[in-house]
């Protein structure tokens, strides 16, 4: 008697319906994108109309990344539990409020509870969306096309960000850079309501209200922590945040692996997978929005870019990440996976070489080459990372899966912008001449390279070069330092993932 081994199952492929779900996901892909640089480009025009304090400001920039990072962890299980689709189309109706409201914010208290609620319901967009996919894409390839048109929708918000805030602020008031997402996330109402099927856990078990209020006392202290501290701020509070964000995630930890149904099933970090890919989400985020961090200033204070000309410098590079995210799909059929992040990594590494030399001259070749180099590192390796992290987990964890390289991406993107801008502004500082004749307000607004031109503007002749060729001399200095820093980051993530991953299909 014979028997015959039978042939694996072939995943149901996806037809039209499912991508046209795919364009529907990346309306908020690219809305939280945008939204996550373009308030840089407005603070001026906010602190002009709303005349806040200094501490007022920096809440109203930082409170959106920091409630977005310490929610999604929570939304994702909920997703997995409530529905994913229904969190989606939820999270797109309190989005557009809370942008309404953020628009025609009357003061800063306003605007800062109106960027709060933003990063509650963002939360509640960003994992729904890769949940989604991985239920919309079960045949494999296709799911890894998918997400690689996913990751370039976050690469392309991000680097479109000062673009779009560049146009609107030149023609519009500050709130348009908010009203903008209204429309947007209305038409995601509707092609969400018909294009995406539900789905969630076929056997969630009930919500553990403690594993949810020990998560965001876990998430919230630790992300302000990082924060702060990166940026060199060594406080009582930002040391305090960490001390309580770090017990707490303690007792979280040992819940979940007590608990029958955890809020975040732990078993998906023993794959090395996983931990690898997480570690390589957040460092080559890091790097880029560091390396976005320098070439923005770099352009507008060092070769005189308006802030939408900057931005348009840094489209070649938006294009790249999205090439080299769809060449990953043919690519990963032929070479190790691990082998492609690695180079993703190192070509990073490349860019961060490149942008080494932006202190010894003043070209904007420069700065393409380099950006063009690091978002096509970032577009490759980010396909790659999140197509394993979600392969990894079973379908039913799909959410919190999500939520996990979510979270390692909004951790990337606070760490990157916090520790180059702390280095980018020490070394500055500790370069920086001042000649002789300033009084205390002109030594201070100073410590910038913006401030100091603003004072060069206003002195004598011999002083204002002898400022102004200073200034700019310690930017120069800062800004080949912190992409020094840049090109270890990489290194460290290419060998971190060459150590780290291991597995029989990758």
């Amino acid at each position: 008697m014979s028997t015959t081994t039978p042939a694996p199952v072939q995943a149901p492929r996806a037809g039209r319906r499912e991508w046209a779900g795919l364009a529907a996901l990346m309306l908020p892909v690219l809305l939280v994108a945008v939204d996550g640089t373009v308030l840089t480009f407005a603070v001026p025009s906010i602190a002009a109309a709303l005349t806040p304090s200094n501490a007022g400001l920096l809440w109203a920039v930082d409170v959106y990344p920091l409630v977005l990072a310490g929610l999604l962890v929570t939304a994702g299980s909920l997703g997995d539990r409530f529905g994913r689709r229904r969190l989606l189309l939820v999270g797109a109706t309190g989005f557009g409020v809370a942008s309404a409201l953020a628009a025609f914010a009357p003061s800063i208290g306003w605007l800062i509870a109106a960027r709060a609620l933003q990063g509650v319901f963002g939360a509640a967009l960003m994992p729904s969306t890769l949940s989604l996919l991985r239920n919309l894409f079960l045949d494999g390839q296709q799911r890894r096309l998918a997400i690689a048109i996913w990751a370039a929708g976050f690469s392309g918000g991000a680097a479109l960000g000062p673009v779009v805030g560049g146009f609107l602020l030149e023609r519009f008031w500050w709130g348009s850079v908010f009203l903008l997402n209204v429309p947007v996330l209305a038409l995601l109402l509707v092609a969400g309501s018909l294009l995406l099927p539900e789905s969630r856990a076929p056997q969630p078990g009930p919500l553990d209200w403690t594993s949810v209020a020990l998560s965001l006392a876990t998430m919230l202290p630790l992300v302000y922590a990082i924060k702060k501290l990166a940026a060199g701020t060594v406080a009582p509070l930002p040391v305090a945040a960490a001390v309580l964000g770090l017990v707490a995630g303690t007792v979280f930890v040992r819940r979940q692996l007590r608990r029958p149904v955890p809020l975040l099933d732990l078993a998906l970090f023993r794959s090395r997978v996983v931990r690898a890919a997480i570690g390589a989400n957040l460092l080559s985020i890091a790097a880029f929005g560091g390396l976005l961090l320098i070439g923005s200033q770099y352009l507008q204070l060092v070769l005189g870019r308006s802030p939408m000309e900057a931005g348009l410098v840094l489209v070649p590079g938006l294009a790249a990440a999205v090439v080299a995210g769809l060449l990953a799909v043919p690519l990963a059929r032929r070479v190790p996976v691990r082998l492609l992040v690695v180079v993703g990594l190192l070509l990073g590494a490349a860019g961060f070489a490149v942008a080494t030399q932006l202190g010894t001259g003043t070209a904007v070749t420069t700065v393409v080459l380099a950006f063009v180099l690091v978002a096509a590192g970032a577009g490759l390796a980010e396909t790659l990372t999140n197509d394993a992290i979600l392969t990894e987990a079973p379908a039913e964890r799909a959410g919190q899966a999500s939520a996990v390289s979510e979270t390692a991406y909004e951790m990337g993107t606070g760490l990157g912008v916090a520790v180059f801008g702390s280095v980018l502004a020490g070394v500055y500082t500790s370069q920086l001449v001042l000649p002789g004749g300033l009084d205390a307000a002109q030594t201070g607004a100073a410590e910038t390279l913006g401030g100091a031109l603003d004072v060069a503007d206003g002195l004598p002749t011999g002083t204002a070069d002898a400022l102004a060729t200073s200034a700019r001399a310690a930017f120069a200095a800062a800004t080949d330092t912190s992409a020094a820093l840049g090109l270890v980051v990489m290194l460290a993530a290419a060998a971190l993932v060459a150590a780290v991953w291991r597995s029989p299909r990758n």
